[in-house]
Formats: structure tokens, sequence, C-alpha cells
């Protein structure tokens, strides 16, 4: 995790904000992402940076894949899954990797 850097390049330069007030994440079933480890290790990074004050909200996102034996669209757990649908393997993820700044409440 950089220190804030990505919050500097998303609201346009460390001169553009004086304090981030809250950092909403997107973290995916799948993205391997441990959200309490997440959440400690944001409150270290960010201490005595623009962001030290601000709030981290996680959006989880749930997994999912395309099943190329039934051709749908299925929810999943976790990695090698198999398809709740049709209880085949050959499933291919399409969603839950994301690991991404989805908002960021800047003053």
């Amino acid at each position: 995790m950089r220190r804030c850097a990505a919050c500097d390049r998303r609201a346009g330069g460390a001169a553009a904000l004086q304090q981030s007030q809250a950092v909403w994440l997107e973290v995916g079933a799948l993205a391997g992402v441990e959200t309490e480890a997440l959440r400690f290790g944001f409150d270290v990074v960010m201490k005595d940076s623009i962001a030290q004050d601000a709030k981290l909200e996680i959006i989880p996102v749930a997994g999912q894949a395309w099943c190329m034996a039934c051709m749908k669209n299925v929810a999943i757990q976790q990695r090698y899954d198999s398809c709740p649908e049709c209880g085949g393997h050959q499933l291919q993820v399409n969603g839950g990797e994301e690991l991404r700044i989805k908002e960021l409440e800047v003053v």
C-alpha cells in the first residue's frame, strides 16, 4: 500500500486537497485480500498523511464465473469451486477479483 499516492493522483495532486475524510474500496471475494489486515494496514500507512483521519469503507464484491458447461454466469465463493448449477469445473472467473478505489471524500 502506497502512502496515499493513489489519493493524490485521483484528486489531482497533493496541492489540490488538504484532507481526506473517507476512502471506499471495492474488494472482491476472489482478490486474496484479508479485510481485517487491510484495515490495520490502512491505519498504519495513512498515519501522518493527508488521509490520517480518513475512514476506510470496504465494499465487498461477490465472486462470479462463467460456466462453460451450462453456459451461465454463476456466483462462486472461492476459486476452484464447482458450478452450483451443473457441478462442472470448467469455470472462467469474470468477477470478484477487484481491489480498487471506488470513491474518495476529500475536503
